[in-house]
């Protein structure tokens, strides 16, 4: 069975193609907004050279600006810290929101130069009318691979719908985040879970 780190791959991969200006597509389902901004996102990286042969300047630029938006961060972090969010002070939490962000965005950096002409396909989306939380079903086509099932939930915002969890393989990404950081948290603290995240992803270069 794949790891979950080979899910991370292939969640970034896909969540590349989930980006927009938030004002163009305020208006349309979650399902249009990932099938919309597929074309225009896989051009740009096959189009360019220096984002396949790594370049993380590139990379991280392509994050901030594609990827991250679409995240509501304040919503996947007090999920991902559970009961911690809530007895955490507003410095510390405003510290663990800036440092999960930045490592989502090594996190991507990874998977993206691991692009390889993956297709994605679109599962029909069943939600109710005026649904403010949908799921967004879709599998990765690997050349020579076995396909990866990924499924995004996404909520409706004042202005657009915006990524809350993914789950790939059947594993969600808020779960496997909330377990790992629960053990340091309860160890060390919270303190500790931020200042390790800290340090990484200043040796990453983020």
């Amino acid at each position: 069975m794949k790891t979950f780190l080979g899910f991370l791959t292939g969640f970034f991969l896909s969540l590349s193609l989930m980006t927009s200006s938030a004002n163009a597509m305020a208006e349309i389902s979650a399902e249009d907004l990932v099938k919309q901004t597929a074309e225009d996102v896989l051009a740009t990286i096959k189009s360019d050279a220096d984002i396949q042969s790594g370049n993380q300047q590139k990379i991280f630029a392509l994050a901030e600006e594609k990827i991250l938006p679409n995240f509501d961060f304040e919503r996947v972090c007090r999920m991902v810290l559970g009961k911690n969010w809530k007895s955490a002070s507003p410095e510390q939490q405003a510290t663990f929101q800036k440092e999960f962000r930045s490592l989502l965005l090594r996190t991507y950096a990874t998977a993206l130069g691991k692009y390889k002409n993956q297709v994605i396909e679109y599962k029909p989306t069943r939600a109710e009318p005026g649904a403010k939380n949908v799921s967004v079903k879709t599998q990765i086509l690997q050349p020579g691979g076995q396909p990866i099932a990924v499924d995004y939930s996404l909520v409706k915002t004042d202005s657009s719908w915006k990524v809350y969890d993914i789950v790939i393989e059947s594993v969600s990404l808020v779960t496997n985040y909330r377990s790992q950081f629960s053990t340091e948290i309860r160890t060390n603290g919270l303190d500790s879970l931020n200042k390790k995240l800290a340090e990484k992803n200043k040796a990453a270069g983020v």
